[in-house]
């Protein structure tokens, strides 16, 4: 997907760059958010990409990682929650090991809760956890996956 601007010329910035070397290639926009939320450094909140900022320089290169974790964000709430599912079975579907396997450390651990930017509203953070949580509980329903609450 090459971005370009309205008068057809081939935009040369950073997200451009970033799409057209990354995002591009992440077939699903769950697999966008996991490797966008990866670029975030939890203790600064700052996205770090080395490549990124030696091209565009950190600032840069932090500002548009941001936008674009923001706008493949808003793209994944847009999706119905059947297209949720379908793209996260297509996650799912590229991770190497037992997808049961893969269920169990997801109820235990919940990586998807670091998925969000820092940006969104209240509101859409708890629309993203509510849609994923039920996503999530239908896979393990049909992975044949149970999952006890340690605080039950």
């Amino acid at each position: 997907m090459e971005r370009t601007r309205k008068n057809g010329v081939l935009e040369r910035g950073a997200a451009a760059d970033v799409w057209r070397n990354t995002l591009y290639h992440i077939a699903s926009l769950y697999g966008r958010l996991v490797y966008l939320s990866a670029l975030r450094d939890p203790n600064t909140g700052r996205y770090e990409h080395h490549g990124l900022a030696l091209l565009f320089g950190e600032n840069e290169s932090n500002k548009t990682l941001r936008k674009t974790h923001t706008e493949v964000f808003n793209d994944w709430l847009n999706y119905s929650l059947e297209q949720q599912c379908a793209d996260v079975e297509l996650y799912l579907a590229e991770l190497p090991g037992a997808r049961k396997t893969t269920l169990e450390t997801w109820a235990r651990l919940t990586p998807y809760r670091n998925l969000v930017p820092s940006s969104v509203r209240e509101v859409e953070r708890s629309l993203f956890f509510a849609e994923i949580e039920a996503i999530l509980q239908l896979l393990r329903n049909e992975a044949g996956v149970s999952f006890r609450d340690p605080d039950a």
